[in-house]
């Protein structure tokens, strides 16, 4: 029997109406996806990173801790410049962090030697964690081959990578190219098909707003249609973030654009909330 995939969820930052970290939403949100799935990613792409200020992150990654345990965290404490992740990267571990992960350098274009020594620089202001490289090149501008991802891992010790985007089409080769590390996929669409690629499994967005049929399709191949369903609706923090306000979790409010649902999709997306919750995970 293939194993199953590993399941951690990309949480979404919840803010108050004026746009203030709501602590106890967040709280009670990692609390809830934490008993379902198997780990919580911290102030990614979906958490609104570049909207955050650092205290406000590690608030975030404190909470998780709180909820999942060190074994269950993913810190995201990735920045433009080595400097800021390196900073980010201490503090995370002050608090109990053992896994981080930093999206690679993004808005200026960053050569092979530099994306190296970004990550050996974050690597040496935190040795203890186990790092992983975060490629999203549709976010950041700066695609990483396989080939290259292998140099860098080879250098900074790293433990593996979170691919997304277009990235992650080419999730078996980086698993040819650097074998014995750990790969995730941002595509959740199909956690399955992740395995097979060789991956240990997905860094998943949407299973914070359904976080049950996640769990489920580990064990009910038939959620599966369910999850197809959900990406039919596209994928979007905005979305997320308003099937989580029908479930009692924040105001839907955001700091970023993140295009909120219309009327129609509003719908949809109720109908799945429901329909998440008959799985019992």
């Amino acid at each position: 029997m293939s194993p199953a995939p590993v399941i951690f969820s990309a949480v979404p930052t919840l803010f108050g109406p004026g746009g203030e970290l709501d602590l106890d939403a967040n709280r009670a949100l990692h609390k809830f996806v934490a008993g379902l799935v198997d780990g919580l990613f911290v102030a990614g792409t979906t958490g609104e990173f570049p909207a955050l200020e650092d205290a406000e992150r590690l608030s975030l990654i404190e909470l998780a801790l709180e909820q999942a345990g060190s074994d269950r965290v993913i810190a995201h404490i990735g920045a433009p410049d080595a400097r800021h992740a390196g900073r980010l990267a201490r503090a995370a571990v002050a608090l109990g962090v053992t896994r981080i992960a930093a999206i690679t350098p993004y808005y200026l274009p960053a050569r092979p030697d530099e994306l190296i020594a970004h990550y050996r620089a974050i690597r040496d202001a935190a040795s203890g964690p186990e790092l992983y490289a975060y490629i999203f090149p549709e976010r950041t501008g700066l695609p990483v081959s396989a080939t290259l991802f292998a140099r860098v891992a080879e250098a900074a010790g790293l433990a593996g990578a979170k691919i997304s985007g277009s990235a992650a089409g080419e999730l078996a080769d980086y698993v040819a190219a650097a074998p014995g590390l750990r790969f995730f996929s941002g595509a959740d669409a199909n956690p399955a098909a992740t395995m097979r690629a060789g991956g240990a499994g997905v860094i998943s967005g949407r299973s914070s707003a359904y976080p049950e049929v996640y769990a489920a399709v580990k064990h009910q191949p038939q959620a599966q249609e369910t999850i197809d369903q959900i990406v039919a609706l596209g994928a979007s923090v905005g979305r997320l973030k308003h099937a989580l306000r029908l479930r009692g979790f924040g105001s839907g409010a955001a700091r970023m654009t993140v295009d909120p649902p219309d009327a129609e999709t509003g719908a949809a997306i109720a109908a799945l909330v429901a329909a998440a919750q008959m799985y019992t995970g």
